[in-house]
């Protein structure tokens, strides 16, 4: 698979600081197309905010600042031109716990799209809506639903709503910040087997408090402690071959 992959997002350096307090520190890291990357490592470590500097999200945190370099597709994300409003469209993201609009299960789709020019009529809105749906693997529970609040599905179907609303922008790469942490198991099964389809279109970047999960969802993991980038590769080497003790140590349960 490495030698197959093309590298969609390259991080080169990157630090962050909240006021004078550094939660980032020279994070160097490749992520490749059509893969799934886990972020794994203990809480406090930098997981999620290394995922929100993917697509600008620390911008709306006061008092934020990133340094380094994030390309994707070798466009500066954080350069002079870049439109953020584009970039969070081609980079989208469901986050801990499901967060749909206070609108229909249509409109909770639909909206985006249509803010963003996407369909020129209600037909072409439509198909947008079912395509996203499907893709989420949603269409036949709230096909005859569309009309009642997101609010009122279940806990797991409004987080693979939050996914659909993601993709229904066509995105390139989606982030996830613990999808399943407020969800139960088999409503966590069902985003894993998501997260397995999804990968063949998009590139996806995962936080997970679970080592178990990431072994089974990801193509590559990156381990980080203490704001650092301790070591990435593949998924199998990572927890077969661990190259760092504090790796070892955290995926065996010594710490974390």
């Amino acid at each position: 698979m490495e030698g197959l992959s093309r590298i969609k997002v390259e991080c080169r350096g990157v630090s962050a600081f909240y006021g004078e307090t550094q939660a980032l520190n020279e994070v160097n890291l490749s992520i490749y197309d059509h893969e799934v990357m886990a972020l794994i490592g203990p809480s406090g470590c930098g997981k999620s905010t290394f995922l929100r500097s993917l697509n600008r999200m620390n911008d709306l945190v006061s008092g934020c600042r990133i340094e380094g370099e994030i390309s994707l597709d070798g466009e500066d994300i954080y350069g002079r031109g870049m439109d953020v409003t584009r970039l969070r469209t081609r980079v989208g993201m469901v986050f801990q716990k499901p967060n749909p609009f206070s609108k229909s299960v249509f409109e909770n789709v639909a909206y985006g799209p249509r803010i963003h020019g996407m369909a020129s009529n209600r037909s072409e809105l439509e198909g947008i809506v079912e395509t996203s749906l499907r893709r989420a693997s949603l269409w036949e529970e709230v096909k005859d639903r569309m009309k009642q609040p997101g609010s009122s599905l279940s806990g797991g179907q409004q987080q693979r709503l939050c996914i659909a609303r993601a993709i229904a922008l066509n995105p390139e790469v989606i982030l996830m910040d613990e999808p399943c942490s407020a969800l139960d198991p088999i409503a966590t099964a069902r985003i894993e087997e998501l997260i397995a389809e999804l990968r063949g279109s998009y590139s996806l970047v995962v936080v997970t408090h679970s080592i178990q999960q990431a072994a089974r969802i990801s193509d590559r993991v990156a381990f980080f402690h203490l704001g650092k980038l301790v070591e990435d590769g593949l998924t199998g080497d990572i927890y077969n071959d661990p190259k760092d003790d504090r790796t070892l140590g955290y995926i065996t349960g010594r710490f974390g």
